[in-house]
């Protein structure tokens, strides 16, 4: 009896394990996107921050480029912040 719960303990928590480190070994589509986008920000954190705000709220759509193309994103390009200008970088 011992041994049957000793096994299924080890399955469960390895179980757990895998599925945690498969979660932290994903990265987001736009995290390439993003990194590409911002190479050239002078506030790189801040960009950073959100593009992928941006990206992830636009279906993970980010214009090409360090500035502008804008066009080629609708939904990024239209967001804003609560002052009214530009929200995404």
């Amino acid at each position: 009896m011992k041994m049957k719960l000793a096994v299924v303990t080890f399955v469960i928590i390895s179980l757990l394990l895998s599925s945690s480190l498969f979660m932290f070994s994903e990265a987001s589509p736009c995290d390439g996107k993003c990194n590409a986008r911002c190479s050239k920000a002078g506030r790189q954190d801040r960009c950073l921050k959100y593009c992928n705000i941006c990206c992830e709220k636009c279906n993970f759509c980010v214009p090409s480029g360090t500035y502008g193309n804008k066009d080629e994103c609708p939904c990024y390009r239209d967001m804003k912040n609560s002052k009214g200008h530009p929200k995404c970088p």
